[in-house]
């Protein structure tokens, strides 16, 4: 099975990494040595260094914390524990009835960040962090999806596994179209450009290092509509979910790449209790597997808490840049290389934003600006957990310049990329068609994320969504985000006109059962004439948008007029509750504005908000006990103008057993 450990091949795991001092001054030539760099790797072969320098930025080793037998994070990884997946996981009714229809969600086990997010020419990739064995954290390794629409995803097997020299930490993929990293084999030129039908390239090169990926179909967990109900033994921990017949499961591949001397690339971290460490790994079939570099570690500063590189080609500087943590000494490292094997430090940013614990995940992208202004700025994403001002997980992000070594923030404020508390460790996609900035986020938050009442599968990420920047009414650049695509998904609308409600009063409309709806919606509440305070009415009025069924749940949102804020309630609804599980938030919009608009996505468990154009937007997660089959809007102690509103179902595109 996937979970087992491979041997490593042995070999020198040191690298050649060189740091700047300690006030990170901006050093001259820098193409010059990494130039020089890569020709003293081919002129002397891989060189390697014996020892390893001491970053500046590291942190002494006795500010570390570990626990024990893991790595160090901030969140416990239940099924690293000794046992932990030798516990039976029983299906129930919530594992069906909170399956999104419409967002990612794994078929079982346990998954958080989203990883390698790349389109290759013809296919999405979606790697993720995941445990197969278990709806707990632990034991990591890289599952992975594929699709052409960002939304209609087909399973592949375990695409890096977790072995004897750690688990698959978050990393990233690239396309090393022209091979400057030497990692692929020349291509023979009898081999076609295009493999026949009967026997691919790519099933002839699998088959040639099955012994050294050790993948079989059994890599790959049943769909929980397809799992046998067996309990747990000796050589099934989990029972025989994770173990189908061979041939039970088979995988659609991903259409072939244009033929190309390189192809996939994926740079990661490999976590250990005593360290943490980057690798990089060659796909020899299309990103369906992945083969680790034999000189690994490429990276290591000697640290346990020093993970999640993110790596994108600057073309300004004509290098690949990589964006990564040195977690608990918080600060964003960035280092340069042409061969994508040999690393130059070139600068740090932080400590800055919120405190918290851990710095994870970052993400480095240059965004349009809209409106008149046009033009473009950087944006460096830093996700911190825990230490969100709601509590747990929260991603922050800093607008500035980037000029092929260092990134400058603009000033000294940061944003929060959600009002909410259920959006983390974002990834941006790389190579996207005409450079669209567009993302996944693992939707979820790591104070609960372990103990939803699903039990059979955790974990789903948000839809994609694509960023741009914009000036408020301040004038201050703001993160703007938009679901990607989703129109393409829309059924029939439902039928729902209203122009008006009256002060006092509500309409309703009845909701398709068991199917994901998308509500877009702009209200102007009137003004009243003597704005005082009038109890739960609100001082100016209030408009109140309410999902609801006939056992008295309801999740609403609602906006105040007088104060022009936006929350959101979740605390009415009865199927989880946790210490943790914040019930509401609140976000303010454009200030002595009546007006606002909203487009909402709610789909089982995961509700997505996205007010004024995407300039406020929410993620959370929603358990409610029975069914919302009802939707009403409501308006106060003040009337109010409904300038648009329209009801979409949205076509299902997971393929996974939901409640309907």
């Amino acid at each position: 099975m996937s979970c087992r450990s491979r041997l490593l091949k042995t070999g020198i795991s040191c690298i050649l990494s060189f740091m700047t001092d300690q006030n990170d001054l901006p050093a001259p030539g820098r193409r010059r040595a990494l130039t020089s760099l890569l020709a003293a790797g081919t002129v002397a072969g891989t060189l390697r260094l014996t020892g390893r320098a001491r970053a500046a930025d590291e942190p002494p080793k006795e500010a570390l914390t570990s626990h024990g037998h893991q790595p160090s994070n901030a969140h416990i990884e239940p099924a690293d524990q000794p046992g932990a997946n030798n516990k039976p996981v029983i299906r129930t009714q919530s594992d069906y009835f909170y399956r999104p229809s419409i967002h990612f969600s794994p078929p079982t086990g346990f998954m958080n960040d989203p990883n390698g997010l790349i389109f290759d020419g013809q296919t999405y990739h979606l790697y993720y962090q995941y445990d197969p064995t278990a709806p707990y954290a632990g034991r990591v390794h890289w599952g992975h999806a594929t699709s052409t629409d960002l939304y209609t995803w087909q399973d592949q097997p375990i695409a890096i596994d977790q072995t004897a020299a750690g688990e698959a930490y978050t990393g990233c993929v690239v396309l090393d179209r022209n091979n400057v990293s030497g990692l692929f084999p020349p291509r023979k030129p009898d081999v076609p450009a295009v493999p026949p039908a009967a026997t691919t390239a790519t099933q002839a090169a699998v088959q040639a290092l099955a012994p050294e990926l050790r993948k079989t179909t059994s890599d790959t967990p049943y769909a929980p509509d397809r799992m046998p109900a067996l309990g747990p033994n000796e050589s099934a921990p989990f029972g025989s979910v994770y173990a189908p017949p061979n041939g039970a499961e088979t995988h659609a591949a991903p259409p072939a790449l244009s033929p190309m001397p390189g192809g996939l690339v994926a740079i990661y971290t490999r976590a250990t209790p005593q360290s943490q460490t980057q690798y990089i790994a060659w796909s020899p079939d299309g990103g369906q597997h992945y083969i680790d570099y034999d000189h690994n570690p490429i990276l290591n500063i000697g640290v346990n808490s020093f993970r999640d590189p993110k790596v994108f080609w600057h073309e300004a500087s004509g290098k690949w840049i990589m964006v990564v943590v040195s977690a608990r000494a918080h600060k964003v490292l960035f280092y340069g290389s042409i061969d994508l094997l040999h690393w130059m430090h070139l600068s740090s940013f932080g400590p800055a934003g919120l405190f918290g614990v851990d710095y994870e995940c970052p993400n480095l992208i240059e965004l349009d600006i809209e409106g008149e202004e046009k033009g473009s700025r950087w944006v460096l994403f830093v996700s911190v957990n825990p230490g969100g001002p709601l509590g747990g997980s929260v991603t922050q992000y800093f607008v500035g310049d980037f000029d092929g070594e260092r990134f400058t923030p603009d000033n000294t404020v940061i944003g929060l990329t959600d009002f909410a508390k259920d959006s983390y460790a974002m990834q941006v996609y790389d190579s996207m068609p005409d450079n669209k900035a567009v993302y996944f986020a693992w939707f979820g938050n790591w104070q609960y994320c372990e103990e939803v009442p699903n039990r059979s599968w955790r974990g789903l990420m948000t839809l994609p969504r694509r960023m741009s920047l914009r000036r408020d009414e301040m004038n201050w650049l703001r993160l703007v985000q938009r679901p990607y695509g989703l129109e393409a998904f829309r059924g029939e609308k439902i039928p729902f006109k209203v122009d008006r409600i009256a002060a006092q009063s509500g309409v309703q409309v009845a909701l398709p059962t068991g199917t994901a709806i998308e509500l877009l919606l702009t209200v102007t509440v009137d003004e009243r004439s003597n704005p005082q305070p009038d109890g739960e009415q609100g001082r100016a009025g209030r408009f109140v948008i309410v999902f609801s069924n006939g056992q008295g749940e309801s999740l609403s949102i609602g906006f105040d007029a007088f104060s022009s804020q936006l929350w959101l309630d979740r605390g009415d609804l009865h199927g989880f509750s946790q210490p943790f599980f914040t019930e509401r938030f609140s976000t303010p919009l454009i200030a002595n504005s009546r007006r606002f608009s909203l487009r909402l996505v709610l789909d089982a468990c995961a509700l997505e908000l996205f007010a004024n154009d995407g300039l406020s937007v929410a993620t959370a997660l929603v358990f409610p006990a029975n069914p919302l089959t009802t939707l009403g809007l409501q308006a106060t102690n003040t009337g109010a103008t409904i300038e648009e509103l329209a009801l979409y179902p949205l076509r299902k595109t997971m393929d996974r057993p939901t409640a309907l």
